[in-house]
């Protein structure tokens, strides 16, 4: 995590004091459970929560320990008996650490999907509000980077609208995946713990026990709620890429929002760069960097090794963190998106007719021609157009085979450019309901 790119909601829950925090609240449950149960005086465990409830914890306390012990959560529990007193030797009874880490993680990990899918919330908000705002902007649709037929800008954000829709349900999916919880003991049998433990603390961090667990939680839980971070990142990077096209000199359709003051270049005053567009995809890049390890992370030796501890330590703040401030840019450039529809009708006209070309062909055909000769007789008229030589429409009329089987007025019918919107409704309508 870097403050530059690092929004303090997201980067609070990662902070060494949060993560504490969560483990106390682990550890003392997990006591509540133990008292009910016989195995610890319900003394210790009230004892416990009166003493450190509202504790701040010492982190550079706990960090001295460490360098001591080499073990990070027998330095934290070191530390808390510093704040209990006697009673602590009642705290983690029967649990290994990797109950308290990756019972912690999950719950990290939950809070910050919740986070996630506010941020999507906001992306979607303002996907739908441009959308409808330019429903019926026609713009030129492209494909390999070329003029192809006729579409509307607001189908544009109506695309993308649908695929963060998606991206929500896939997030929604993963987090309840990785909401587990595992206080399961040394290899997950309870040999020293009984379930009921898990179940209450489970419940009271607000996840679900793990069916099974070893000594860890299985990994393909996290493999795939980093996966969906990485989805979600090369969507966010796929719209930037077309607002940074869009933008290019010689298209100028669509602009990011430039403030009063701001500076595009150090060396020319003219210049007005899509930086907000170029960051993200940056940022998708470092997201979608940490999904290989994730995927890497599931293979463990046996019932438990630790190759995985570094990698999480480091790819669980820093993929939410990142996506969590990709989003929130993401949906405040859509909002302030500068929009230009005399430069998309201008794009649309530049090509002298030639995006009617398919209906012209399918006139043809349905006039008796051939496929093949209906698509010879338009290629002929248009390629000419493409090199600048003409325009499209007059072509087609001075064209002897093509009058065969088209009136003057049949080929400018071809030629209405209303003709390729009009499924926008139903489109909207699939995308968006009846709203």
């Amino acid at each position: 995590m870097i403050p530059r790119y690092t929004r303090p909601e997201m980067a609070s829950i990662w902070e060494p004091q949060t993560r504490f925090k969560i483990w106390f609240e682990i550890e003392a449950h997990a006591a509540d459970a133990l008292a009910e149960l016989g195995t610890i005086p319900k003394q210790a465990a009230k004892t416990v929560w009166d003493k450190a409830r509202n504790a701040t914890f010492d982190v550079a306390r706990i960090d001295e320990i460490e360098r001591e012990t080499k073990h990070d959560v027998i330095a934290f529990l070191t530390h808390l008996a510093e704040i209990v007193g006697p009673e602590a030797r009642f705290v983690h009874q029967g649990m290994t650490s990797s109950d308290v880490l990756d019972t912690c993680l999950n719950v990290q990990l939950t809070r910050a999907a919740d986070l996630l899918l506010a941020d999507l919330d906001k992306v979607l908000a303002a996907l739908k509000k441009r959308a409808f705002e330019h429903k019926m902007t026609p713009t030129i649709g492209r494909s390999h980077g070329i003029h192809a037929e006729p579409v509307t800008f607001g189908l544009k954000l109506a695309f993308a609208y649908a695929e963060f829709s998606r991206a929500k349900e896939r997030l929604i999916a993963a987090r309840k995946e990785v909401a587990t919880c595992a206080i399961s003991g040394a290899v997950g049998t309870f040999a020293q713990i009984d379930p009921r433990v898990e179940e209450h603390v489970a419940k009271a961090m607000g996840l679900t026990p793990e069916p099974i667990s070893t000594q860890v939680i299985p990994r393909d839980r996290h493999a795939m709620y980093f996966a969906t971070l990485g989805v979600i990142a090369s969507s966010v990077e796929r719209l930037a890429v077309e607002i940074r096209h869009l933008q290019r000199t010689e298209v100028l359709e669509a602009e990011e929002f430039f403030s009063e003051g701001q500076k595009g270049s150090s060396a020319m005053p003219h210049k007005r760069n899509p930086v907000l567009s170029e960051n993200l995809t940056g940022l998708s890049r470092m997201v979608r960097a940490y999904v290989t390890p994730a995927l890497e992370n599931v293979v463990l030796w046996h019932e438990r090794d630790i190759s995985h501890s570094s990698a999480e330590r480091m790819m669980g703040p820093d993929a939410t963190v990142t996506l969590d401030f990709a989003l929130v840019r993401l949906a405040g450039l859509i909002d302030k998106l500068l929009v230009y529809p005399a430069n998309m009708q201008k794009n649309l006209d530049r090509l002298g007719g030639l995006v009617h070309s398919q209906r012209v062909l399918l006139a043809l055909t349905q006039k008796g021609a051939s496929r093949e000769d209906a698509y010879k007789l338009v290629q002929r008229n248009a390629m000419p157009v493409w090199r600048g030589e003409g325009d499209f429409l007059q072509l087609l009329k001075k064209d002897a085979e093509v009058k065969k089987y088209l009136s003057d007025a049949e080929i400018e019918e071809q030629f209405d450019l209303g003709y390729h919107l009009k499924h926008v409704d139903t489109i909207f309508k699939r995308v968006f309901g009846e709203s």
